[in-house]
């Protein structure tokens, strides 16, 4: 069991130190992080999903179906909660009430998922992480970036911005979304799937060849962005970090047991939903300029806390 968390966990803390090295001996920046994210976003993280998800046979899809409700109610109802406490109860700002819930309900599982899931769970990963994917890129992102774009505008604008507007925004992001190769990836070979196509195995291979480098691309990149802000901690970094890294997943697993899951499907929901906060909520609070310091803190704290909390879970879990 300590080799198997040994093997999970120690590669991700490994390869984000050394992006914050890299970050620190100044052979990377910021800005470079952002260019390696996104080669991992257009390329090489849709090439993993794809070539992963088209082995899998219609049965064994229509097998995982409780496994994508677990995810999405932790990933989407998630969402909703976390936002509606920060806003509502917490009297935040919009802005700052968006990226809390992004950093708190979206696990970095399209960015390091491959690397935690695929070491323990081979090629059956590729399902928990189209799944995260999918949701991360179809809802929460293009939810964040319309409550931070509205924000924005309403205070450019005393009177607010009108609710047509609010919705052509979301319209506008979520028809955005749809183009990236992150999503019609995944959706493309779950049409394979449906449809009985399968693709040489040359091929997958060939898919799968720049796939393998999502999981390093992406921490390594993570790291260099963590060096580019100072770790704070406050209450509000607290909260997030023990809701993103252990009061979910617990919540998940409670579920997931309540509905009669198998052992294999608890493990893999609940390590899904447990990997540390994704640092597109980074890349955001420093693009629209709200609570970059928090969010910075927040995945950092997450991260390094993950490799207890994970491997809490890696030895609790059944199966």
């Amino acid at each position: 069991m300590f080799s198997t968390i040994i093997g999970a966990l120690l590669p991700v803390v490994i390869t984000l130190a050394l992006g914050f090295v890299a970050g620190w001996h100044q052979d990377f920046d910021s800005k470079q992080a952002a260019v390696l994210n996104r080669m991992v976003m257009l390329y090489a993280l849709p090439l993993s999903l794809f070539a992963g998800m088209v082995q899998t046979s219609r049965a064994e899809l229509m097998a995982s179906m409780s496994l994508f409700a677990l995810i999405g109610v932790a990933m989407v109802a998630g969402y909703i909660v976390t936002y509606g406490i920060s806003r509502y109860l917490f009297k935040r700002s919009m802005s700052c009430a968006a990226l809390q819930a992004l950093a708190i309900a979206g696990p970095a599982v399209p960015f390091i998922g491959s690397s935690v899931l695929g070491f323990m769970f081979n090629n059956e990963s590729a399902m928990p992480i189209a799944v995260g994917g999918i949701l991360m890129n179809i809802f929460q992102v293009p939810v964040t970036l319309v409550l931070l774009s509205l924000d924005a505008q309403s205070n450019a604008q005393p009177d607010g911005v009108p609710s047509q507007r609010a919705t052509e925004i979301l319209l506008r992001h979520v028809l955005t979304s749809l183009k990236e190769p992150v999503i019609w990836a995944p959706l493309l070979a779950l049409a394979f799937i449906l449809l009985g196509i399968s693709l040489p195995s040359v091929l997958n291979s060939s898919f799968e060849l720049l796939g393998r480098a999502t999981g390093g691309v992406a921490l390594f990149a993570s790291g260099i962005i963590l060096f580019s802000q100072k770790v704070m901690l406050n209450a509000a970094v607290t909260v997030s970090v023990v809701a993103r890294n252990l009061i979910i997943p617990l919540g998940i697993w409670l579920l997931a047991r309540s509905v009669g899951a198998d052992a294999t499907t608890i493990s893999e929901a609940v390590l899904t939903v447990a990997i540390p906060s994704a640092s597109i909520c980074v890349i955001l609070a420093v693009q629209y300029q709200v609570a970059e310091r928090e969010m910075a803190s927040t995945l950092f704290l997450s991260t390094i806390g993950s490799v207890v909390t994970m491997g809490g879970f890696i030895v609790a879990l059944p199966g």
